[in-house]
């Protein structure tokens, strides 16, 4: 198999716990990731400082690019970078993707990977969805992103938020293409 390169954006959208989960699940698969690029936004940030109570984010070994790096490689097609998952995908994010505005380097990272026809991974997280937020997740969708909304399951039982959370994240692997032992429906474990 061939080891995939990602890009991980991670927007203000509430639900760092996310990104975190995502993040220490990439790092444990580093047999199937040649490279992980992630992009933060300031939002994204400042929720995790809110909602997590630390900065870790800035130890995990990805490498980091700012939010208006367009010289990051996968600006660009030709860096070969083969998914995009954004998580959580605020709407607003979303409703760029969908229109095409590449304004800052997530927008444009989910461009280049949809115009490249690779795989676009949208955890939104919102709720309700208005009939905007319904048409861009349309749009997306029709372009050839998955939207994947943050919604857990909880027939694994959950006992705690990690766990809760970790049944998206797991779906999002999944998606994504990459091997992981998870909780798998009517399965043992």
């Amino acid at each position: 198999m061939q080891k995939k390169k990602i890009i991980v954006a991670v927007t203000g959208a509430s639900g760092s716990v996310y990104a975190k989960l995502l993040f220490d699940n990439l790092l444990t698969l580093t047999d199937q990731i040649a490279k992980v690029g992630v992009v933060m936004s300031d939002n994204a940030k400042e929720v995790w400082r809110f909602e997590l109570g630390n900065s870790d984010y800035d130890n995990y070994p990805f490498d980091f690019y700012h939010k208006m790096d367009f010289n990051a490689p996968f600006a660009s097609g030709s860096a070969k970078f083969d998914t995009m998952i954004i998580v959580p995908c605020s709407m607003g994010t979303l409703g760029r993707i969908a229109h095409g505005i590449s304004n800052d380097l997530i927008s444009r990272a989910a461009d280049v990977i949809l115009k490249e026809r690779r795989k676009l991974i949208a955890v939104v997280r919102d709720t309700p969805f208005s009939l905007i937020h319904i048409n861009n997740m349309k749009t997306v969708t029709e372009a050839g992103g998955i939207i994947c909304p943050a919604n857990p399951s909880f027939y694994h039982i959950p006992k705690t938020i990690e766990e809760v959370a970790q049944s998206v994240v797991s779906r999002v692997v999944d998606l994504a293409g990459l091997e992981m032992d998870s909780f798998r429906w009517n399965e043992e474990n």
